[in-house]
């Protein structure tokens, strides 16, 4: 027999729609005791217009009450998720700074939740989020993993094409040496090729990761992971 969490796992990555995946996953997690489950996730890239993408079972009414009031811009549990890779478990000293928005919640019945952030190698930034919960903390801290696994694996190269891109040795070699401030000439005298050959290889990098110039490839590329 598999262990219980092999089974959800490939159940999870069988999938290829982001939208039933989250069905699996608020499934799963009702099934350890929980009313209400979301997963958000924020790509790396753009990098000055970030975006998060949210999926949740929340009542309809507190999604339209949340979406309305902007209060993804104060949610605590989505600010320390952007700082902290630490579960965190809901309480009043957490919400001490946003009164109206936990006195809002806890109108809607969401008085008692826990969350897990997880991050990847590719800056890529998501938290699982259940609601009104027993404990089950070991289970919840792997749910919180697969989650990102299964979620990413499709949103990211949906929504940041770059992510699939592949650069060659030399290519990274030298968007690498770009990073650290390094010029045409003096990456073309560490690596022993032409400024040409140099000049040639951030062109391409540029261009595979849609950059405007060599600097914004080189945050790119850093961002994505791609630089090791």
């Amino acid at each position: 027999m598999k262990p219980w969490q092999d089974e959800q796992l490939q159940l999870l990555l069988a999938e290829d729609n982001e939208h039933q995946v989250f069905d699996h996953i608020a499934e799963i997690a009702r099934r350890l005791g929980f009313d209400h489950c979301a997963y958000g996730v924020r790509p790396p890239l753009p990098v000055s217009r970030q975006r998060i993408v949210m999926f949740n079972t929340y009542p309809t009414e507190w999604r339209e009450r949340y979406a309305k009031q902007n209060y993804l811009a104060v949610d605590p549990t989505v600010q320390h998720g952007l700082r902290s890779a630490l579960p965190v478990v809901w309480s009043e000293e957490f919400f001490a700074n946003a009164r109206e928005f936990w006195e809002e919640a806890r109108a809607f019945n969401l008085r008692y939740g826990w969350a897990h952030p997880c991050r990847d190698a590719q800056g890529v930034l998501g938290m699982l989020t259940v609601a009104e919960m027993q404990e089950t903390s070991i289970k919840l801290s792997w749910l919180a993993q697969i989650s990102h696994l299964a979620m990413t694996r499709i949103l990211v190269r949906k929504l940041v094409p770059e992510s699939n891109v592949k650069l060659s040795h030399q290519e990274t070699a030298v968007i690498r040496w770009t990073a650290d401030g390094k010029s045409a000439a003096e990456i073309a005298k560490i690596m022993g090729l032409s400024v040409r050959t140099v000049t040639f290889h951030l062109t391409n990098v540029t261009s595979k990761l849609n950059a405007a110039n060599k600097t914004a490839a080189a945050v790119r590329a850093a961002m994505l992971g791609l630089l090791y």
